[in-house]
C-alpha cells in the first residue's frame, strides 16, 4: 500500500460522498459538532492505496489500526500458494465500513487474512487515535459497540451454521448409503449406551440379526444391481415392522440388526417372527418376463440382555443365534 493523501481537505469540503463523516459507519448519527471534533482529530490520519489482491491485515501485520474502506472493497480472503488470485471470501467490506478493531481494543495479532478484493482507498487510524476519538466522542463509542456486537452476532450465526453442517454430515456418515439404514459405525456409537442405560434402569433389551439367505447364489443368478434391490427390499421390511423407539442397521455385506429397546425375549421373538414371514413375501422386482419371480428370505437370530453382558456379548449371542439358523435350514427364526 502507498500514502495517497490525507483525509483533512476531503472531510471538510465534502466533495466525494465516500469521504463525507456520517458516511462512515464509526462516525454516523453524530452532531455537527462533534464531526468538526472527528474532522480534527483524524486531520492527519492518511489515506492509502491498496490494489486488488493485496493484503491489508494478517497475522504478520505490525502494530494496531483501525482501516475504514473509503473506496473498494475488502475481505476476509484465503490466498492462494501460487498466485495474487484471492479465494473462498467469506466477508466483505464495503464504503463505509472499517476492519482491525478488534486488534486495536485487544492489542493481539490479528487472527485472519483481510485483502483488497479490488483497488481501494483506505483511511488509517492508528490505536492512539481511536482511543482519543473514543474518549472525546462518545457516538463513536456507540458507534464502535454497535459494529462489536454485529461482529458478535455474526459470528455466533457463523458458528451456529457451520455445527449445523458438522451435525448434518455427521448424521449422513452414519446412514448407508444403499440401504438407508443406520450404519455400522452407528450401531457401535449407539449400542453401548443403549446397552448401558438398559442395565441402569432395569430394562430390557433385545436385538435380531438377520442374515439373507443364500445371498451369493442371488447374486450370481440374477446380478449384483438385483442384488442390491434385494438389500434395500429387505431394509424396508425391517423398517416398515417396527416401532419408532426401534432401530435397524445394516451390520456388513447382507447382515443385518434390529435394536428394540424395551423389550423382553418374548415380544422379541414375536417381532423376528412377524419380519421372518413379511421377508419370505418381498418380491425384488415386478414380472416382466416368464422367469419366476425372486423372493428373499432370511435367517433371524433373537438376544435379549443379561445382567452380565455388555454390547459385544449381546451381539455375540445374537449372531450366535443366527447361526444356529442357518445351520437349522434357514428362513426362520431361533433363540
Amino acid at each position: 500500500m502507498y500514502l495517497d493523501k490525507t483525509i483533512l481537505e476531503q472531510l471538510m469540503r465534502f466533495r466525494d460522498a465516500n469521504y463525507r463523516i456520517e458516511n462512515i459507519h464509526l462516525f454516523r448519527d453524530i452532531t455537527a459538532d462533534n464531526r468538526k471534533l472527528i474532522a480534527d482529530i483524524v486531520k492527519d490520519c492518511p489515506v492509502v492505496k491498496a490494489r486488488a489482491g493485496q493484503i491489508v491485515l494478517d497475522t504478520y501485520s505490525a502494530g494496531a489500526r483501525l482501516y475504514v474502506v473509503l473506496q473498494g472493497a475488502l475481505g476476509v480472503t484465503r490466498q492462494a500458494d501460487d498466485s495474487n488470485h484471492l479465494e473462498n471470501t467469506i466477508t466483505q467490506y464495503l464504503p463505509g465500513e472499517c476492519v482491525g478493531e478488534i486488534s486495536v481494543l485487544d492489542e493481539e495479532i490479528h487472527s485472519v487474512t483481510i485483502a483488497a478484493l479490488m483497488d481501494s482507498e483506505l483511511l488509517v487510524i492508528e490505536a492512539e487515535t481511536l482511543w482519543r476519538l473514543i474518549d472525546e466522542s462518545n457516538g463513536v463509542a456507540r458507534n464502535l459497540l454497535q459494529l462489536l456486537s454485529f461482529r458478535i452476532r455474526a459470528a455466533n450465526a457463523q458458528i451456529r451454521n457451520r455445527q449445523k453442517v458438522g451435525e448434518f454430515y455427521r448424521q449422513l456418515s452414519m446412514v448407508d448409503g444403499l440401504t438407508g439404514l443406520h450404519n455400522r459405525a452407528w450401531l457401535n456409537a449407539q449400542l453401548p449406551g443403549m446397552v448401558e442405560h438398559a442395565h441402569a434402569g432395569g430394562n430390557a433389551l433385545s436385538i435380531i440379526m438377520v442374515d439373507l439367505d443364500h445371498f451369493k447364489r442371488f447374486n450370481d443368478q440374477h446380478g449384483h444391481l438385483l442384488g442390491d434391490d434385494a438389500l434395500q427390499s429387505a431394509a424396508k421390511v425391517l423398517n416398515a415392522g417396527l416401532r419408532p423407539s426401534d432401530f435397524a442397521a445394516r451390520y456388513g455385506g447382507e447382515e443385518m440388526i434390529v435394536i428394540l429397546p424395551g423389550t423382553n425375549q418374548k415380544a422379541a421373538l414375536s417381532v423376528a417372527q412377524r419380519l421372518c414371514a413379511r421377508l419370505a413375501k418381498t418380491r425384488v422386482f415386478a414380472a416382466d418376463t416368464d422367469k419366476p419371480l425372486p423372493h428373499i428370505t432370511g435367517s433371524f437370530g433373537v438376544a435379549t440382555l443379561a445382567e452380565d453382558q455388555d454390547s459385544a456379548d449381546l451381539i455375540s449371542a445374537a449372531d450366535a443365534a443366527l447361526y444356529r439358523a442357518k445351520a437349522g435350514g434357514r428362513n426362520q427364526v431361533v433363540l
